[in-house]
């Protein structure tokens, strides 16, 4: 399975905790400094998407002003996949500045 980035943030929106929907999309919001705006559209077919796979899960329903509203948990297998592919964009990361440090001091053209 391909993670895509809005579900490498929904996923790690919810390590420390079960969210609702807009928790999820004020949490990713948080964690990028707010360079990420999720819209709700898309994060609900990503957490349908991830429960498929099942690395979220329904935690609770509640109703909050006549509205229902859906809190998502992390499960074991969700956070496995999100500490393997933290992994994979950290190798990634480190060889593309590895590359920069060596551009910058002549060593790539």
């Amino acid at each position: 399975m391909t993670i895509t980035e809005p579900m490498f943030l929904a996923l790690t929106a919810l390590v420390d905790e079960p969210r609702h929907g807009y928790g999820i999309v004020q949490e990713v919001e948080r964690l990028t400094g707010g360079r990420v705006h999720l819209k709700i559209g898309t994060l609900y077919g990503v957490l349908d998407r991830l429960a498929g796979e099942e690395l979220v899960e329904l935690d609770r329903e509640e109703v909050q002003q006549g509205r229902l509203r859906r809190y998502y948990r992390l499960t074991e297998k969700g956070a496995g996949t999100l500490q393997e592919e933290a992994e994979r964009v950290a190798q990634t990361a480190a060889v593309a500045t590895a590359r920069l440090r060596a551009r910058a001091v002549g060593g790539l053209a």
